[in-house]
C-alpha cells in the first residue's frame, strides 16, 4: 500500500475524526505532520492525537507568513504528499518545486479561491501554486466544478468538508428547543458582537427560556464579555469559550431552535445541519465554500448584512415559525448526513492512493 504524508499548519480537534479514519485505514502508511498554533493563535493543535508528528511553525511579518521545519525528510521522500493550498505557507512553495524536480506527486488541499473571491488579485498567486500541484482537493463539489472550468487539464476532486460520522448526525428529542447558538471563532470578521446587539433588542419578545449560547474563542472574547456585562445579559448570554467535545456540542444544539452566522459562514454550517438545526445567515459576505449547503427556507434564512434591526427581526421570525422549523429538523440532518460525512471526506483521500 502506498504511503500518505499529510502536512498541516495545525491538527485541530475538529479534524481529528478525519485523521483517525485515515490512520485506521492506512496504519503505518499514514504520517501526519502539524505545528502547534495557526496564523490565528486561537486555533491550535489537538494534542490528544497520539500518532501526530509535531513540527515547528515559524511565523514572521506579523504572522502573515509561515515557514515549517521538521518534516522535510519524509515530505521529500514520500510518493504521496498532501499540503495546504495556502500561498502564505512559504515552505510549501519549496516543497512543490523540489518535488516537481524529483518527479513526485504533490496534492494540494484547501479553498479553491482566496478569501476575497476568485476575481481578487491574490488569486494570481494562488493560481501559480495550483499549477505546481499534481492534484487539487477542494472543500466542496461547487468549488471543484468552478476550478475545473479554469483549469480543464488539471485533476481536481473534492472532499466534502465534514465534522462527523454518519451515525453521529441525528435529531435528539428535547422538551425545550428555544436557545439561539453561535459556534465559531470570536473575530471581527465573524461579527459575534452584532448578534449580541440584535439579541438584546428582542430579548423581551422572546420566550423566557430563550438563551443565547456563544461557543468559541478569539480576539473578541474580552470585548464580548464586557458587552454582555454592560447590557446586563449575564443571565441570558452564555459565553462558553471553545468546545470541541462532540457530546457537549450535541447537547447545546439539541436545545437550540436555530444557529446564527452574523459574519461569513464557515464549517459551523454543516455542524449545525448535522443536528437538524437551521441557520440564520448574513447575506452579503465572502462566505467559505460550505455556503453551498444552505437552502433558503429549507435549512436557512438570510438577513441583511451588518443590519442589526433586520437581524433582530429575522430572529423573531424563527420563533413565530417555531413548529415548522422543528418539523424540518430530521430532513435537515438527513441531507447533511448524505452529503457531508467523515466517511465521504476520507474516501476522497483514500481513493487517490
Amino acid at each position: 500500500m502506498s504511503k500518505l504524508v499529510l502536512l498541516q499548519t495545525v491538527a485541530t480537534d475538529y479534524r481529528k475524526k478525519l485523521f483517525d479514519t485515515l490512520e485506521h485505514n492506512l496504519k503505518d502508511n499514514f504520517i501526519l505532520f502539524a505545528g502547534e498554533y495557526y496564523f490565528e493563535k486561537s486555533v491550535k493543535t489537538d494534542n490528544t492525537i497520539s500518532y501526530l508528528h509535531k513540527i515547528k511553525n515559524v511565523y514572521f511579518l506579523n504572522r502573515k507568513f509561515l515557514f515549517q521545519f521538521g518534516m522535510w525528510r519524509e515530505s521529500l521522500k514520500t510518493e504521496n504528499l498532501i499540503i495546504e493550498m495556502n500561498p502564505r505557507i512559504l515552505s510549501n512553495w519549496v516543497l512543490l518545486l523540489l518535488r516537481k524536480v524529483l518527479g513526485k506527486r504533490t496534492i494540494l488541499w484547501g479553498h479553491a479561491w482566496p478569501r476575497n473571491g476568485k476575481n481578487s488579485r491574490s488569486d494570481q498567486v494562488r493560481q501559480k501554486m495550483r499549477q505546481l500541484g499534481d492534484v487539487i482537493i477542494t472543500y466542496t463539489k461547487t468549488q471543484a466544478i468552478e476550478l475545473q472550468e479554469k483549469m480543464p487539464n488539471k485533476k481536481i476532486i473534492f472532499a466534502p468538508n465534514s465534522l462527523y460520522y454518519k451515525d453521529e448526525m441525528f435529531v435528539a428529542a428535547n422538551n425545550s428547543i428555544d436557545d439561539i447558538i453561535y459556534v465559531g471563532r470570536l473575530t471581527t470578521l465573524k461579527k459575534p458582537k452584532l448578534l449580541i446587539e440584535a439579541y438584546s433588542k428582542v430579548i423581551n419578545k422572546l420566550p423566557k427560556s430563550a438563551n443565547l449560547i456563544i461557543v468559541g474563542d478569539g480576539e473578541e472574547f474580552d470585548t464580548l464579555k464586557h458587552l454582555i456585562h454592560t447590557r446586563g445579559l449575564e443571565k441570558k448570554v452564555q459565553l462558553l469559550g471553545h468546545i470541541g467535545d462532540y457530546d457537549k456540542l450535541e447537547k447545546l444544539y439539541r436545545k437550540s431552535l436555530f444557529s446564527v452566522s452574523p459574519g461569513y459562514v464557515g464549517l459551523s454550517i454543516t455542524q449545525s445541519f448535522s443536528f437538524g438545526v437551521p441557520m440564520l445567515i448574513s447575506k452579503d459576505e465572502n462566505h467559505s465554500p460550505e455556503i453551498e449547503a444552505a437552502k433558503i427556507n429549507e435549512n436557512s434564512v438570510f438577513f441583511e448584512t451588518d443590519n442589526v434591526e433586520n437581524l433582530a427581526k429575522k430572529i423573531l421570525t424563527f420563533y413565530e415559525n417555531k413548529n415548522s422549523w422543528i418539523k424540518k429538523r430530521k430532513e435537515i440532518s438527513r441531507q447533511c448526513q448524505e452529503n457531508y460525512s467523515i466517511e465521504s471526506m476520507a474516501k476522497t483521500f483514500l481513493d487517490i492512493l
